[in-house]
């Protein structure tokens, strides 16, 4: 159950991250696009979560 609600926390940040963060050019990996951001942000709740 901890490492869902990581999960579902991680990728919500991270999409919010991608929002907020509009790089316009698309070289900024992680905020060139929300789903980028919650991508990442899902697979970093995960880990922080399992430990």
């Amino acid at each position: 159950m901890r490492v869902l609600i990581g999960v579902f926390v991680g990728a919500f940040l991270g999409g919010l991250m991608g929002h907020l963060g509009k790089c316009s050019t698309g070289a900024c990996p992680l905020t060139s696009t929300p789903l980028r951001g919650a991508l990442y942000g899902a697979s970093m709740g995960f880990i922080f979560a399992s430990l």
